[in-house]
Protein backbone atom coordinates (compact mmCIF):
# COMPACT_ATOMS: atom_id res chain seq x y z
CA UNK A 1 0.00 0.00 0.00
CA UNK A 2 2.92 2.61 -1.39
CA UNK A 3 -0.02 5.36 -1.02
CA UNK A 4 0.44 5.71 2.09
CA UNK A 5 4.38 5.25 2.52
CA UNK A 6 5.85 8.48 4.25
CA UNK A 7 2.30 9.78 5.04
CA UNK A 8 1.30 11.70 8.46
CA UNK A 9 -1.44 10.23 9.91
CA UNK A 10 -3.09 11.78 12.46
CA UNK A 11 -5.49 9.19 14.29
CA UNK A 12 -8.13 10.67 16.71
CA UNK A 13 -9.47 8.35 19.45
CA UNK A 14 -12.91 8.86 21.00
CA UNK A 15 -14.66 7.35 24.24
CA UNK A 16 -15.86 4.06 22.83
CA UNK A 17 -15.26 0.36 23.71
CA UNK A 18 -14.42 -0.37 20.30
CA UNK A 19 -11.00 1.77 21.09
CA UNK A 20 -8.91 -1.12 21.83
CA UNK A 21 -9.13 -1.40 18.23
CA UNK A 22 -7.60 1.41 17.29
CA UNK A 23 -3.71 0.65 18.61
CA UNK A 24 -4.20 -2.19 15.87
CA UNK A 25 -5.06 0.73 13.12
CA UNK A 26 -2.13 2.18 14.21
CA UNK A 27 0.26 -1.07 13.50
CA UNK A 28 -0.95 -1.60 10.25
CA UNK A 29 -1.17 2.50 9.23
CA UNK A 30 2.90 1.97 10.03
CA UNK A 31 3.26 -0.84 8.62
CA UNK A 32 1.74 1.21 5.50
CA UNK A 33 4.70 3.02 5.22
CA UNK A 34 2.55 6.53 6.96
CA UNK A 35 3.98 8.00 10.33
CA UNK A 36 0.87 8.04 12.84
CA UNK A 37 0.25 10.64 16.30
CA UNK A 38 -2.71 9.94 17.92
CA UNK A 39 -4.87 12.28 19.73
CA UNK A 40 -7.05 10.81 22.52
CA UNK A 41 -10.27 12.44 23.97
CA UNK A 42 -11.03 12.41 27.64
CA UNK A 43 -13.35 9.66 27.23
CA UNK A 44 -11.10 7.51 25.09
CA UNK A 45 -8.84 7.21 28.28
CA UNK A 46 -11.41 5.47 30.27
CA UNK A 47 -11.07 2.69 27.63
CA UNK A 48 -7.39 2.87 26.42
CA UNK A 49 -4.40 4.18 28.12
CA UNK A 50 -2.17 6.78 26.27
CA UNK A 51 0.39 4.66 26.74
CA UNK A 52 -0.16 1.83 24.83
CA UNK A 53 -0.84 4.32 21.43
CA UNK A 54 2.92 5.71 22.48
CA UNK A 55 4.08 2.12 22.41
CA UNK A 56 2.70 1.68 18.94
CA UNK A 57 3.33 4.97 17.24
CA UNK A 58 6.53 6.02 19.10
CA UNK A 59 5.18 9.31 19.38
CA UNK A 60 3.82 10.77 22.62
CA UNK A 61 0.05 11.10 22.44
CA UNK A 62 -2.00 14.66 22.92
CA UNK A 63 -4.50 14.98 24.64
CA UNK A 64 -5.06 18.37 26.43
CA UNK A 65 -6.47 20.98 24.18
CA UNK A 66 -5.02 23.76 27.36
CA UNK A 67 -1.50 22.37 27.14
CA UNK A 68 1.05 25.05 28.33
CA UNK A 69 4.20 23.25 26.96
CA UNK A 70 1.85 22.46 23.50
CA UNK A 71 0.28 25.76 22.94
CA UNK A 72 2.90 27.50 23.25
CA UNK A 73 3.83 27.12 19.77
CA UNK A 74 0.09 26.18 18.83
CA UNK A 75 -0.55 22.78 19.49
CA UNK A 76 -3.85 22.19 17.78
CA UNK A 77 -2.24 24.32 14.93
CA UNK A 78 1.08 22.59 14.57
CA UNK A 79 -1.49 18.88 14.72
CA UNK A 80 -3.26 19.99 11.92
CA UNK A 81 -0.64 20.92 9.78
CA UNK A 82 1.31 17.93 10.74
CA UNK A 83 -1.06 15.77 9.26
CA UNK A 84 -1.62 14.46 5.74
CA UNK A 85 -4.81 13.08 6.51
CA UNK A 86 -6.94 12.73 9.75
CA UNK A 87 -8.94 9.80 10.35
CA UNK A 88 -11.04 9.45 13.87
CA UNK A 89 -11.62 5.82 14.72
CA UNK A 90 -13.77 5.31 16.60
CA UNK A 91 -15.67 8.31 16.50
CA UNK A 92 -18.72 8.12 19.19
CA UNK A 93 -22.26 9.64 18.48
CA UNK A 94 -20.92 12.25 20.65
CA UNK A 95 -17.80 13.14 18.66
CA UNK A 96 -20.07 13.39 15.25
CA UNK A 97 -22.43 15.68 16.76
CA UNK A 98 -19.64 18.13 18.41
CA UNK A 99 -17.90 17.88 14.33
CA UNK A 100 -21.47 18.73 12.95
CA UNK A 101 -21.89 21.88 15.09
CA UNK A 102 -18.14 23.13 14.79
CA UNK A 103 -17.58 22.82 18.29
CA UNK A 104 -14.06 23.36 19.55
CA UNK A 105 -14.58 21.51 22.72
CA UNK A 106 -11.58 19.69 23.72
CA UNK A 107 -8.10 19.33 21.16
CA UNK A 108 -9.52 16.72 18.69
CA UNK A 109 -12.37 18.64 17.92
CA UNK A 110 -9.99 21.76 17.50
CA UNK A 111 -7.83 20.03 15.33
CA UNK A 112 -10.54 19.04 12.79
CA UNK A 113 -11.94 22.37 12.68
CA UNK A 114 -8.30 23.93 11.85
CA UNK A 115 -6.77 21.90 9.85
CA UNK A 116 -7.17 22.08 5.81
CA UNK A 117 -6.78 18.26 4.94
CA UNK A 118 -8.61 15.26 3.97
CA UNK A 119 -10.92 14.34 7.01
CA UNK A 120 -12.33 10.96 7.97
CA UNK A 121 -14.51 9.17 10.21
CA UNK A 122 -15.04 5.37 10.95
CA UNK A 123 -17.95 5.79 13.60
CA UNK A 124 -18.94 3.15 16.40
CA UNK A 125 -21.68 3.27 19.00
CA UNK A 126 -24.86 1.52 19.96
CA UNK A 127 -27.15 0.12 16.47
CA UNK A 128 -30.15 2.51 17.84
CA UNK A 129 -27.54 5.33 18.03
CA UNK A 130 -26.39 4.99 15.13
CA UNK A 131 -30.42 4.71 13.21
CA UNK A 132 -31.78 7.66 15.55
CA UNK A 133 -32.26 10.78 13.26
CA UNK A 134 -30.40 13.24 15.18
CA UNK A 135 -26.79 10.81 14.29
CA UNK A 136 -28.36 10.41 10.72
CA UNK A 137 -28.53 14.16 10.61
CA UNK A 138 -24.62 14.85 11.97
CA UNK A 139 -23.81 12.03 9.56
CA UNK A 140 -25.34 13.87 6.19
CA UNK A 141 -24.60 17.28 7.39
CA UNK A 142 -20.33 15.79 7.25
CA UNK A 143 -20.85 14.30 4.06
CA UNK A 144 -22.16 17.09 2.72
CA UNK A 145 -18.59 18.79 3.74
CA UNK A 146 -16.59 16.56 2.25
CA UNK A 147 -15.75 14.29 5.23
CA UNK A 148 -15.57 10.37 4.43
CA UNK A 149 -17.41 7.92 6.10
CA UNK A 150 -15.76 4.47 6.47
CA UNK A 151 -18.51 1.75 8.22
CA UNK A 152 -20.36 1.21 10.20
CA UNK A 153 -20.41 -2.33 9.52
CA UNK A 154 -23.24 -4.50 11.13
CA UNK A 155 -23.05 -8.06 13.47
CA UNK A 156 -23.32 -8.36 17.24
CA UNK A 157 -21.95 -5.58 19.62
CA UNK A 158 -20.27 -5.74 23.02
CA UNK A 159 -23.75 -4.50 24.45
CA UNK A 160 -25.46 -7.61 22.81
CA UNK A 161 -27.81 -5.93 20.21
CA UNK A 162 -27.52 -6.73 16.40
CA UNK A 163 -26.80 -4.41 14.02
CA UNK A 164 -25.04 -1.44 12.19
CA UNK A 165 -23.02 0.26 14.49
CA UNK A 166 -19.61 -1.65 14.41
CA UNK A 167 -16.30 0.29 13.84
CA UNK A 168 -14.86 -1.41 10.42
CA UNK A 169 -11.99 -3.05 10.63
CA UNK A 170 -8.49 -1.70 10.78
CA UNK A 171 -7.68 -2.94 7.73
CA UNK A 172 -10.61 -1.73 5.63
CA UNK A 173 -9.80 1.65 6.75
CA UNK A 174 -6.19 1.31 5.77
CA UNK A 175 -7.42 0.61 2.60
CA UNK A 176 -10.00 3.59 2.59
CA UNK A 177 -7.20 6.09 3.90
CA UNK A 178 -4.94 4.92 0.68
CA UNK A 179 -7.70 5.77 -1.34
CA UNK A 180 -7.09 9.41 -0.46
CA UNK A 181 -4.03 9.22 -2.17
CA UNK A 182 -4.62 8.12 -5.32
CA UNK A 183 -6.30 10.21 -7.98
CA UNK A 184 -5.64 8.61 -11.05
CA UNK A 185 -5.74 12.12 -12.89
CA UNK A 186 -2.37 11.24 -14.24
CA UNK A 187 -3.32 7.56 -14.90
CA UNK A 188 -1.31 7.12 -18.57
CA UNK A 189 0.73 10.26 -18.59
CA UNK A 190 4.83 10.26 -18.13
CA UNK A 191 6.51 13.30 -16.05
CA UNK A 192 10.00 14.27 -16.35
CA UNK A 193 11.03 16.32 -13.14
CA UNK A 194 14.33 17.60 -12.47
CA UNK A 195 15.12 18.03 -8.50
CA UNK A 196 17.97 19.37 -6.59
CA UNK A 197 21.40 21.31 -7.33
CA UNK A 198 24.12 20.91 -9.69
CA UNK A 199 28.20 21.37 -9.24
CA UNK A 200 30.27 22.98 -11.67
CA UNK A 201 33.74 21.77 -10.66
CA UNK A 202 36.40 24.36 -10.47
CA UNK A 203 39.14 21.55 -9.65
CA UNK A 204 39.07 18.17 -8.33
CA UNK A 205 38.07 19.20 -4.90
CA UNK A 206 36.45 22.23 -5.09
CA UNK A 207 33.08 23.31 -6.86
CA UNK A 208 30.21 26.01 -7.16
CA UNK A 209 26.81 25.08 -6.46
CA UNK A 210 23.75 25.99 -4.52
CA UNK A 211 21.64 25.02 -1.06
CA UNK A 212 19.16 23.65 -3.12
CA UNK A 213 17.63 19.95 -0.58
CA UNK A 214 15.81 18.62 -3.35
CA UNK A 215 12.98 18.51 -1.55
CA UNK A 216 10.19 20.01 -3.53
CA UNK A 217 11.21 17.95 -6.66
CA UNK A 218 11.17 14.94 -4.97
CA UNK A 219 7.75 15.65 -3.04
CA UNK A 220 6.34 16.17 -6.65
CA UNK A 221 7.92 12.86 -7.73
CA UNK A 222 5.94 11.57 -5.18
CA UNK A 223 2.78 13.45 -5.62
CA UNK A 224 2.54 12.58 -9.25
CA UNK A 225 2.72 8.70 -8.43
CA UNK A 226 0.04 8.82 -6.34
CA UNK A 227 -2.02 10.72 -9.50
CA UNK A 228 -1.32 7.49 -11.77
CA UNK A 229 2.10 8.71 -13.60
CA UNK A 230 5.02 7.01 -14.82
CA UNK A 231 7.72 9.06 -13.30
CA UNK A 232 11.52 9.93 -14.21
CA UNK A 233 13.38 11.85 -11.80
CA UNK A 234 16.29 13.43 -12.92
CA UNK A 235 18.25 14.54 -9.70
CA UNK A 236 21.29 16.59 -8.34
CA UNK A 237 23.20 15.38 -5.94
CA UNK A 238 20.89 15.24 -2.52
CA UNK A 239 20.94 13.00 0.73
CA UNK A 240 17.48 11.63 -0.23
CA UNK A 241 15.94 8.65 -1.14
CA UNK A 242 13.96 8.47 -4.33
CA UNK A 243 10.35 7.80 -4.29
CA UNK A 244 8.64 3.98 -4.59
CA UNK A 245 7.92 3.44 -8.57
CA UNK A 246 10.77 6.68 -9.33
CA UNK A 247 12.84 5.75 -12.01
CA UNK A 248 15.90 8.41 -10.69
CA UNK A 249 18.53 9.20 -13.03
CA UNK A 250 21.78 10.79 -11.24
CA UNK A 251 23.29 13.36 -12.26
CA UNK A 252 26.60 16.33 -11.36
CA UNK A 253 26.22 19.44 -13.52
CA UNK A 254 24.30 21.23 -15.44
CA UNK A 255 25.21 19.78 -18.63
CA UNK A 256 24.84 16.51 -17.60
CA UNK A 257 21.15 17.36 -16.26
CA UNK A 258 20.77 18.94 -19.72
CA UNK A 259 21.89 15.55 -21.37
CA UNK A 260 19.92 13.25 -19.33
CA UNK A 261 16.61 15.69 -19.83
CA UNK A 262 17.28 15.21 -23.24
CA UNK A 263 17.80 12.14 -23.83
CA UNK A 264 13.87 10.99 -22.26
CA UNK A 265 12.31 14.54 -22.34
CA UNK A 266 10.73 12.33 -25.85
CA UNK A 267 8.61 10.15 -23.73
CA UNK A 268 7.46 13.34 -21.42
CA UNK A 269 3.58 14.65 -21.13
CA UNK A 270 4.72 17.12 -18.84
CA UNK A 271 8.04 18.51 -17.56
CA UNK A 272 8.62 20.29 -14.31
CA UNK A 273 11.64 22.08 -13.77
CA UNK A 274 12.28 22.04 -9.90
CA UNK A 275 16.34 21.31 -10.48
CA UNK A 276 18.30 24.91 -9.23
CA UNK A 277 20.87 24.30 -11.97
CA UNK A 278 23.95 26.54 -11.73
CA UNK A 279 23.49 29.07 -14.19
CA UNK A 280 27.36 29.54 -14.78
CA UNK A 281 30.34 26.60 -14.78
CA UNK A 282 34.18 27.83 -14.99
CA UNK A 283 35.32 27.62 -18.18
CA UNK A 284 38.00 25.40 -17.22
CA UNK A 285 38.12 22.93 -14.66
CA UNK A 286 41.85 23.23 -13.54
CA UNK A 287 43.10 19.31 -13.69
CA UNK A 288 45.10 19.80 -10.07
CA UNK A 289 43.87 21.04 -6.79
CA UNK A 290 44.32 24.64 -6.73
CA UNK A 291 46.88 25.84 -4.37
CA UNK A 292 46.32 28.66 -1.93
CA UNK A 293 49.42 30.47 -2.63
CA UNK A 294 47.77 33.69 -4.32
CA UNK A 295 46.16 36.80 -2.24
CA UNK A 296 43.40 37.06 -5.05
CA UNK A 297 42.04 34.17 -7.82
CA UNK A 298 40.06 35.04 -10.38
CA UNK A 299 37.66 32.42 -12.08
CA UNK A 300 36.47 32.53 -15.82
CA UNK A 301 32.46 31.76 -16.06
CA UNK A 302 30.11 30.72 -18.57
CA UNK A 303 26.93 30.39 -19.25
CA UNK A 304 25.09 27.04 -18.75
CA UNK A 305 23.03 25.60 -20.87
CA UNK A 306 19.15 27.19 -19.98
CA UNK A 307 17.89 23.35 -19.71
CA UNK A 308 14.08 24.87 -19.63
CA UNK A 309 14.23 26.76 -22.21
CA UNK A 310 15.49 24.47 -24.21
CA UNK A 311 13.10 21.96 -23.41
CA UNK A 312 10.36 24.61 -24.57
CA UNK A 313 11.97 25.42 -27.59
CA UNK A 314 12.52 22.05 -28.92
CA UNK A 315 9.42 20.12 -27.86
CA UNK A 316 6.96 22.88 -27.77
CA UNK A 317 3.95 20.44 -27.26
CA UNK A 318 5.49 19.70 -23.76
CA UNK A 319 3.54 21.31 -21.01
CA UNK A 320 6.44 22.44 -19.01
CA UNK A 321 6.15 24.19 -15.55
CA UNK A 322 9.55 26.04 -13.92
CA UNK A 323 10.21 26.87 -10.92
CA UNK A 324 11.64 30.47 -9.01
CA UNK A 325 13.44 31.27 -6.09
CA UNK A 326 13.30 34.85 -5.79
CA UNK A 327 14.48 37.25 -2.77
CA UNK A 328 12.76 40.30 -4.21
CA UNK A 329 9.87 41.23 -6.25
CA UNK A 330 8.47 37.15 -6.65
CA UNK A 331 5.28 38.20 -9.19
CA UNK A 332 7.52 40.19 -11.29
CA UNK A 333 10.38 38.24 -12.17
CA UNK A 334 7.82 34.70 -12.06
CA UNK A 335 5.73 36.22 -14.79
CA UNK A 336 8.92 37.47 -16.93
CA UNK A 337 10.56 33.68 -17.22
CA UNK A 338 6.66 32.47 -17.86
CA UNK A 339 6.55 35.06 -21.03
CA UNK A 340 9.86 34.91 -21.84
CA UNK A 341 10.32 31.08 -21.59
CA UNK A 342 7.05 30.81 -23.43
CA UNK A 343 5.95 28.35 -20.54
CA UNK A 344 3.01 27.39 -19.58
CA UNK A 345 3.45 27.67 -15.46
CA UNK A 346 5.93 29.18 -13.25
CA UNK A 347 5.57 27.92 -9.33
CA UNK A 348 7.88 30.80 -7.38
CA UNK A 349 8.56 30.77 -4.01
CA UNK A 350 10.38 33.81 -2.00
CA UNK A 351 14.44 33.10 -0.53
CA UNK A 352 16.48 35.40 1.52
CA UNK A 353 15.28 37.82 3.97
CA UNK A 354 12.10 38.30 2.96
CA UNK A 355 11.16 34.88 3.24
CA UNK A 356 10.38 35.25 7.13
CA UNK A 357 7.63 32.04 7.52
CA UNK A 358 10.66 29.43 6.43
CA UNK A 359 13.28 31.45 7.52
CA UNK A 360 14.49 32.38 4.34
CA UNK A 361 16.64 29.13 4.11
CA UNK A 362 16.85 26.49 1.58
CA UNK A 363 16.49 22.92 2.72
CA UNK A 364 13.57 24.11 4.75
CA UNK A 365 10.37 21.33 5.46
CA UNK A 366 8.32 23.79 4.93
CA UNK A 367 7.36 26.09 1.91
CA UNK A 368 4.76 28.83 0.33
CA UNK A 369 4.25 28.88 -3.38
CA UNK A 370 2.35 30.95 -5.31
CA UNK A 371 1.65 29.73 -8.90
CA UNK A 372 1.51 31.94 -12.56
CA UNK A 373 -0.03 30.94 -15.76
CA UNK A 374 -1.28 33.32 -18.63
CA UNK A 375 -4.10 34.92 -17.45
CA UNK A 376 -4.55 33.40 -14.08
CA UNK A 377 -2.81 32.59 -10.43
CA UNK A 378 -3.06 30.35 -7.39
CA UNK A 379 -1.47 30.71 -4.11
CA UNK A 380 -0.73 27.84 -1.81
CA UNK A 381 -0.35 28.90 1.69
CA UNK A 382 2.40 27.57 4.17
CA UNK A 383 2.18 23.89 4.85
CA UNK A 384 5.06 20.97 3.93
CA UNK A 385 6.71 20.41 0.98
CA UNK A 386 5.09 16.86 0.71
CA UNK A 387 1.09 18.52 1.23
CA UNK A 388 1.99 21.59 -0.95
CA UNK A 389 3.09 18.78 -4.12
CA UNK A 390 -0.05 17.09 -3.44
CA UNK A 391 -1.78 20.54 -3.56
CA UNK A 392 0.19 21.71 -6.82
CA UNK A 393 -0.53 18.43 -9.03
CA UNK A 394 -4.03 19.10 -9.41
CA UNK A 395 -3.38 22.83 -10.30
CA UNK A 396 -0.86 21.46 -13.12
CA UNK A 397 -3.22 18.85 -13.95
CA UNK A 398 -6.15 21.39 -14.11
CA UNK A 399 -4.27 23.49 -16.63
CA UNK A 400 -2.68 20.75 -18.73
CA UNK A 401 -5.97 19.59 -19.33
CA UNK A 402 -7.32 22.95 -20.13
CA UNK A 403 -4.45 23.53 -22.49
CA UNK A 404 -5.54 20.21 -24.43
CA UNK A 405 -9.09 20.85 -24.46
CA UNK A 406 -8.60 24.45 -25.99
CA UNK A 407 -6.30 23.39 -28.36
CA UNK A 408 -8.50 21.02 -29.55
CA UNK A 409 -11.01 22.92 -30.25
CA UNK A 410 -9.25 24.65 -32.27
CA UNK A 411 -8.19 21.78 -34.46
CA UNK A 412 -3.92 22.33 -33.02
CA UNK A 413 -2.05 19.15 -32.29
CA UNK A 414 -0.81 19.69 -29.03
CA UNK A 415 1.91 16.83 -28.67
CA UNK A 416 4.18 18.33 -31.65
CA UNK A 417 6.94 16.27 -31.02
CA UNK A 418 5.88 12.73 -30.29
CA UNK A 419 3.89 12.47 -33.34
CA UNK A 420 6.27 10.43 -35.33
CA UNK A 421 7.34 8.33 -31.83
CA UNK A 422 5.36 5.05 -30.44
CA UNK A 423 3.49 5.81 -26.84
CA UNK A 424 5.51 3.85 -24.51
Amino acid sequence: MTQLANKHILLGVTGSIAAYKAADLVRRLREAGAEVRVVMTEGAGEFVTPMTFQAVSGHPVHQDLLDADAEAAMGHIELARWADAIIVAPASADFLARLAQGRASDLLSTVCLAAERPLAVAPAMNTHMWTNPATVDNVRSLQQRGILLIGPDEGEQACGDVGAGRMSPPEQIVTRLADLFSTGSLTGKTVLITAGPTREAIDPVRYLSNHSSGKMGFSLAEAAVEAGARVILVSGPVNLAAPAHVERLEVISAQQMAAAVASRIDEADIFIATAAVADYRPSRARPEKIKKDQSHLTLELEKNPDILAGVKQQHPGVFCVGFAAETTDLERYARAKLEAKQLEMVVANQVGPAATDTDGTFGSETNALQVFWPGGEAHLPLASKAQLARQLIPVIVSRYEQRDRTAAGKGKIVKLNQASRPKI
